[in-house]
């Protein structure tokens, strides 16, 4: 489950930014005719006016971009959006084939104000998993895995510490036992973090079991935890590390835990008039049961629809 990180309610976004200009001394002879220091203030005024007209805008819109960004990388913020996250898992199993994932996962906060609990928000995340698992030498198999739902509850006004809670379902839509288990499996999840200054630090954990659902697929017992350091730069610009840990507590010894180390980048930007975010992740799994794979690249494409 690849949350927004999210991420995917809002608190003010607005950053303090500090700009310096450096002032070379000049040398000014007293000879200087007063029709030359007029021409000098006349291009000091010019030189501000500028400032005003070009440079003020676009430093505007570099806070308005960070601001968006600060929002993508908080999982319980007050922003709608669909991302379309794909992880490439390279060297499963005994031949090393490539697995393929396409997560698509709408964001969708409600405030709770229509039944009286203006000061609290739902936070709808939705994974839609679409999985291409290899079989064998060649070939393989496609399809839709099992969707996950989960709702944080969370503070529409948070403080310092911004937090959510709240259950998760995962639902037996798996097209067959090759992309997924097709079990009905709920459990909790719950996510912190903070914001301070442009950095977006957090963690989200889940853990879920089986109660219904295919009899000839494994039970599911199995432990989410990701915890997300991102620092945003000018621009829109950000650099992030958001690996996905996972335990599957019903394996053997050795088999338990999947622990990536890696990161990487992202943008936000806008495609004509709707804001995107942009980001790519990598990963080498520094532990992982026999035949999980090396390494993960993390592509994603996200659509920002900020209210």
């Amino acid at each position: 489950m690849t949350p927004r990180p999210g991420g995917p309610g809002e608190i003010d976004r607005r950053c303090s930014w500090r700009r310096t200009i450096g002032r070379a001394p000049i040398e000014r002879k007293r000879s200087m005719t007063s029709k030359t220091e007029n021409t000098g203030v006349r291009a000091v005024i010019a030189t501000v006016m500028w400032s005003l007209l070009v440079v003020s805008p676009s430093w505007a819109a570099e806070t308005s971009e960070m601001g968006l960004a600060r929002q993508t990388q908080n999982p319980v913020s007050n922003l709608i959006s669909v991302p379309f996250q794909n992880n490439t898992n390279f060297g499963l199993g005994p031949h090393e084939r490539t697995q393929n994932v396409l997560n698509v996962q709408p964001v969708i906060p409600v405030n709770l104000g229509f039944v009286g609990l203006d000061e609290w928000n739902v936070i709808n995340r939705t994974i839609v998993p679409l999985v291409y698992q290899p079989t064998g030498e060649q070939g393989g198999e496609f399809g839709l895995a099992d969707i996950s739902h989960s709702m944080f509850v969370s503070p529409a006004a948070p403080g310092r510490i911004i937090w959510g809670l709240g259950p998760l379902v995962s639902l037996p839509t798996s097209v067959n036992d090759r992309v997924g288990p097709s079990k009905l499996s709920l459990g909790p999840t719950a996510v912190a973090l903070t914001m301070p200054g442009r950095w977006v630090i957090g963690a989200l954990v889940s853990n879920q079991w089986s109660v219904a659902g295919d009899a000839d697929t494994a039970n599911v017992n199995s432990f989410l935890l990701q915890y997300f350091i991102n620092y945003n730069l000018p621009n829109g610009w950000y650099l992030s590390s958001a690996p996905i840990l996972t335990a599957n507590w019903n394996a053997g010894d050795g088999d338990t835990w999947t622990v990536p180390i890696g990161g990487g980048f992202g943008k936000v930007f806008r495609l004509g008039p709707q804001p995107m975010n942009a980001q790519i992740q990598g990963f080498w799994n520094a532990e992982a049961p026999d035949g999980a794979g090396d390494a993960t690249l993390r592509v994603q494409l996200q659509f920002l629809f900020p209210k």
